[in-house]
């Protein structure tokens, strides 16, 4: 009898090794993507440099990309920015996680109830990169970019979903690179961000107490999914002359609430 052919999954192709390598122009532009998303303008001198690519390859990739809008120039000052197309890719991201749309109502009562602003951020690998804001209207306040990547051992949120992971994952990310420091209260020895992780899992939310900024505090808490899994967080962040220790403890009550009410939102619980 003939066997039947077996058949592959539709969403990945081929498995070929022939395939594997990068294809390099695309990681050149998407490199040229990258560094575009961290500044609000760059000349073609500038992008340049910074991707370490010939002047003539960054003018033709970064044609290429305004052809599909992905990139724009100004013509005055010949800065190059973010295009239109790339606003549109990005909203399919918000489109697909329920979470964002989920959280955003809960997170503008937490800034109101609060008077600080409010973040939503996400892991990806040993960084989280924050997905939403709502800011406050005070002048001297929080802000991080959309896209921006902090060092989880350093972040608020970074520390809520690190005490929420099983602790072989935890060994494994203490096994990896030294924690870095970047102020002087930043944890960087595993045995004292081991005790810290512990107490936020016991107390249900975390604190980042000038650990990545020197002034600022902030304040979070996990979202679970359906699974029980901690996959995003939010937190309050602000000047640590507003956010001083007495304030910290009703405040973590209020982050943990608004959190536990988008895990609720989005059909999530925390398995016990």
């Amino acid at each position: 009898m003939t066997s039947l052919p077996v058949r592959r999954p539709r969403g990945r192709p081929r498995e070929d090794k022939a395939d594997t390598k990068p294809n390099q122009s695309l990681e050149k532009a998407l490199g040229l993507l990258k560094s575009l998303s961290d500044h609000d303008g760059l000349t073609l001198t500038e992008l340049s440099e910074k991707s370490a690519l010939p002047p003539s390859t960054t003018h033709r990739l970064l044609s290429t990309l305004a052809g599909h809008d992905l990139v724009t120039v100004d013509e005055p000052s010949q800065k190059w920015s973010i295009g239109i197309e790339a606003l549109r890719i990005g909203m399919a991201f918000q489109r697909r996680n329920q979470i964002l749309l989920a959280g955003r109502p809960a997170m503008t009562d937490l800034m109101e109830a609060t008077g600080e602003t409010v973040n939503m951020a996400m892991l990806d690998g040993v960084e989280v990169v924050f997905v939403s804001q709502v800011e406050c209207h005070e002048p001297i306040r929080a802000f991080f970019g959309i896209g921006q990547r902090r060092a989880s051992h350093a972040s608020g949120i970074g520390k809520a979903l690190l005490a929420e992971m099983p602790a072989e994952r935890i060994e494994a990310f203490l096994r990896g690179k030294p924690l870095a420091r970047f102020e002087p209260a930043t944890i960087t020895d595993p045995e004292a961000l081991r005790a810290e992780l512990e107490t936020i899992r016991r107390r249900g939310w975390s604190i980042d107490d000038e650990e990545a900024n020197a002034g600022m505090r902030c304040v979070a808490a996990p979202i679970f999914n359906a699974f029980g899994e901690a996959r995003a967080g939010i937190s309050l962040s602000g000047p640590s002359t507003r956010l001083t220790p007495d304030r910290l403890p009703e405040l973590g009550q209020k982050v943990r609430a608004a959190a536990d009410r988008i895990t609720a939102l989005i059909g999530g619980h925390l398995l016990t």
